[in-house]
């Protein structure tokens, strides 16, 4: 079992930039990949950024290539999303999720969600 709750969300202007992170419970949290997702009001959820378990591995979102990072620390059973040149349509509720790699970047699903942190970028 894993928990994860997720900090560092908040009300931005546009070009600025956030750093989400998600704090995970357990002691085998380097064994799952992690990833972000987000939902925006009235739209499904989409898959953001994903990183496997050691985090030699990352991937993105078309959307946001370029634009935001994610990283582990796996001594602190920690993964972040570092944000930066935020755009209004970034506005979303964003979760953090483990499983594994497939279910994360392919399915995107996870086994385990965190409860959300909102994001408001203004224009």
């Amino acid at each position: 079992q894993v928990q994860l709750v997720e900090s560092g969300g908040g009300l931005v202007q546009a070009g600025g930039s956030l750093k989400l992170s998600c704090a995970a419970s357990g002691r085998t949290f380097s064994s799952y990949a992690m990833g972000w997702f987000r939902q925006a009001p009235g739209k499904e959820r989409e898959f953001v950024a994903g990183i496997k378990g050691s985090g030699s591995t990352t991937y993105y979102a078309d959307s946001v290539k370029g634009r935001f990072t994610i990283s582990r620390d796996n001594a602190q059973n920690t993964v972040y999303l570092q944000m930066n040149s935020l755009k209004p349509e970034d506005t979303a509720v964003y979760y953090c999720a483990a499983g594994d790699w497939a279910t994360i970047t392919f399915w995107n699903k996870g086994d385990y969600w965190g409860q959300g942190t909102q994001v408001t970028v203004s224009s």
